[in-house]
């Protein structure tokens, strides 16, 4: 699909979705060359959800203190470049540390968020990496009541022939022989009342039927949240093109910082969680 044929938003829907005012967007563009939009037959510019992410990223930047021109610089438009939920979510957010964890405890942790967004979250936008089909099968009588009361539920594995979207059920993304997503595990619960996010990856040189070990990260953090989702529904865009067509148009609020409360607690538990992993 040409991705031009994706670039369906004014520039209004971008001020509006961003609150980056459309003349404060023309200046940026004049000076930087960013955002860099389609143009219609009438000159009209037009733009897509890769652009929003990359505008809210420069904001992002900008709240780390970077200068506009910096942050400008850094963003990128293609905010997927590498194909991966974990290297894009460590990528953004350095001041997450990684642990070795077993499979075993990646299961029990991902369930833990599924449970929690069946049970608490409102209106939530979930995305699920399972490599193989044949893991998310296991999993799909979940993942198909979490689509029930979703805005919207995507899986991503190695279709062979990915179902048709339908009301009340996860998309299925069809992940490619190459793609980073093949040695990736995720779960990412994206609600304004219960934010969670696990993005893991596999490490190499692991022998078939072992008790295999992934590298992982976690947040509860809205803004590391909301990252990880933007970045899954980007990736979404590039590999099943109109998924959001089925979604719930309507944008998730601007997420707000952790407090210092919860950071505090998020070092807590990952001491925890080590510990955990260690004695089974």
């Amino acid at each position: 699909m040409d991705p031009s044929s994706r670039a369906t938003l004014s520039i209004g829907d971008l001020a509006d979705r961003t609150g980056v005012p459309i003349s404060t967007l023309r200046s940026w563009e004049k000076r930087y060359g960013f955002p860099q939009p389609a143009r219609q037959g009438g000159g009209h510019r037009r733009y897509d959800e890769a652009d929003v992410d990359a505008v809210l990223e420069v904001l992002a930047r900008r709240r780390g203190g970077l200068s506009l021109a910096a942050a400008v610089q850094g963003a990128d438009t293609q905010p997927t470049r590498s194909g991966s939920i974990f290297a894009e979510l460590r990528r953004r957010h350095p001041e997450l540390r990684p642990q070795v964890l077993s499979r075993r405890t990646l299961v029990s942790m991902s369930h833990a968020i599924e449970d929690e967004c069946c049970a608490r979250a409102a209106d939530p936008l979930l995305f699920g990496a399972f490599q193989r089909e044949r893991f998310l099968r296991a999993s799909y009588e979940r993942w198909r009541e979490l689509a029930r009361t979703a805005r919207q539920a995507v899986v991503f594995a190695d279709f062979d022939l990915p179902a048709g979207p339908a009301a009340g059920m996860p998309i299925e993304v069809k992940v490619p022989h190459e793609s980073p997503l093949n040695r990736e595990w995720a779960v990412v619960c994206d609600a304004a009342d219960l934010p969670a996010c696990l993005a893991a990856v596999e490490r190499p040189g692991q022998r078939p039927g072992s008790d295999r070990t992934f590298e992982a990260v976690w947040s509860v953090d809205p803004q590391v949240v909301r990252d990880a989702s933007r970045i899954a529904a980007s990736l979404a865009d590039e590999l099943r093109p109109g998924w959001r067509e089925t979604a719930d148009a309507a944008p998730l609020p601007e997420p707000t910082g952790a407090s210092e409360d919860l950071r505090r607690a998020s070092e807590l538990f990952d001491r925890m969680v080590a510990y955990i992993d260690a004695a089974r």
